[in-house]
């Protein structure tokens, strides 16, 4: 609006003060212009007998935020609409009333999730808490701006090991038996296996075509193991100068070593332990070596130690971590099956505003060759239309059966590649049956077809 309609506004007004409807397109255009204290001047000290309707009072209650009067905003933002309810939040914010603040924000939500203000969400979720230190060093305070409470900054300074279990863990049932046989029950009986002078601890290791759970099965298995958890990063590890990596390898060693029961787990362990005929690098064979000397070497004691690791391309692993007392347990981890999909979908579902009548049978027949990670993105793809109907419709739109079977047409599996490549190794490579698990979920799988 420009000056001169403005001007015009405010005469028209002065000759017609009672003109409520005039009125509302003035304050509209103050607000456009941001001219708050200009506005102040036309609106009536008493509110609640001010004759405009909701329109007018979110106006006049957004004037005041703008000049910087809280209270008097409040005393506007009367009514039930949730534009007026989000005005009261932002008012009481201001008035450093953080949690009626919240409250009425969630209140706002829970009618209108299109009106979500994430910046006034973390506002009025901000909390300050004091941490003691050491002797000597400074008190610590931490700002959690964001939505969690004190609880949670605690968290993000000493974040706990979240414990996960098989019940975590979708689908792979046959391999969640051989686990629990081969290693969970070491650790459950250990009096049982020493008796028989069955050693607890040893080597397994996990692989298959990524995005198909072998991290979290990993972790699973030290949840149900009860033992101290370490997810060893390839940075950990790997160093530009000659002899780090080795001397940080054995510190992880026996750092699991002190804390046993532990799992050490490798994640994409071809980085540590790829093939030492494949190099040209003397270094990366010295690592090779120190990492097999501390999986069974004369003077290590890995007694309690589970050694997991994962790897897309196991061909690439050197065979020398294959020998008993090392990686002894190769296990495959296969994309989901029928069954697991269904499963999987439904664990991916829980805790969001979805529908009742959603066909999980159907999107599990129609994904086949889908691994865990494909799964998840065709839920988030269903979610993404759902919020978008959300936005638009004004009232929020559940997850339904409809958004799911869209997003079946733009998500499609990522684990064909990966299925050619170890077809070929498992038909022309396949010294001492190592891939017979792979060719018996390829014979299945075409079946399935």
């Amino acid at each position: 609006m420009d000056d001169s309609t403005l001007e015009q506004l405010e005469a028209a007004l002065h000759a017609t003060p009672e003109n409520i409807a005039l009125l509302t397109v003035l304050l509209g255009g103050y607000l456009q212009r941001g001219e708050y204290a200009r506005a102040l001047q036309w609106l009536p000290e008493d509110p609640p007998l001010f004759a405009g309707g909701e329109p007018a009072r979110e106006l006049a209650a957004a004037l005041c935020l703008g000049a910087g009067e809280p209270t008097r905003a409040m005393r506007w933002a009367t009514g039930d609409s949730p534009a007026l309810g989000m005005l009261r939040a932002k008012a009481l914010a201001d008035l450093e009333r953080m949690e009626e603040g919240l409250a009425e924000y969630l209140a706002v939500l829970e009618r209108s999730p299109g009106l979500e203000d994430v910046a006034l969400h973390r506002r009025l979720s901000a909390c300050a808490e004091d941490y003691s230190s050491a002797s000597g060093r400074p008190r610590l305070r931490v700002i959690s701006n964001d939505d969690t409470d004190k609880l949670e900054a605690r968290r993000l300074l000493e974040p706990p090991q979240t414990r996960l279990t098989f019940a975590d863990v979708g689908g792979l049932h046959e391999l969640k038996k051989t686990i629990h046989k081969k290693i969970i029950l070491p650790y459950q009986k250990p009096g049982l296996f020493q008796r028989f002078r069955k050693r607890v601890g040893g080597g397994i290791l996990l692989y298959g075509p990524p995005g198909c759970g072998k991290t979290m099965l990993a972790r699973a298995t030290a949840g149900e193991c009860n033992a101290r958890f370490f997810n060893v990063a390839i940075s950990d590890v790997l160093d530009m100068y000659i002899g780090e990596a080795e001397r940080k390898l054995h510190a992880l060693f026996e750092q699991a070593r002190a804390n046993a029961p532990a799992v050490l787990f490798f994640d994409e362990v071809e980085a540590l332990g790829g093939k030492r005929s494949n190099t040209r690098e003397a270094t990366s064979s010295k690592l090779v070596s120190q990492f097999l000397a501390e999986m069974d070497g004369f003077s290590q004691a890995n007694h309690g130690v589970l050694i997991l690791a994962a790897t897309n391309v196991p061909w690439s692993v050197d065979a020398a971590f294959r020998r008993p007392g090392r990686f002894d347990r190769v296990l495959f981890v296969p994309p989901p099956d029928s069954a697991a999909r269904e499963s999987l979908l439904k664990l991916l579902v829980v805790g969001r505003p979805c529908e009742a009548n959603i066909d999980f049978a159907f999107l599990a027949k129609n994904t086949s060759g889908f691994s865990g990670a494909d799964l998840k993105e065709l839920v988030e793809t269903g979610v993404d239309e759902a919020i978008e109907e959300t936005i638009a419709a004004g009232i929020e739109q559940p997850l339904a059966d409809r958004h799911l079977k869209g997003a079946l047409k733009e998500v499609r599996p990522t684990t064909l590649e990966w299925l050619t490549t170890a077809r070929n190794y498992a038909r022309y490579a396949n010294e001492g049956g190592q891939y017979d698990d792979v060719l018996a979920f390829l014979e299945r799988h075409e079946k399935n077809r």
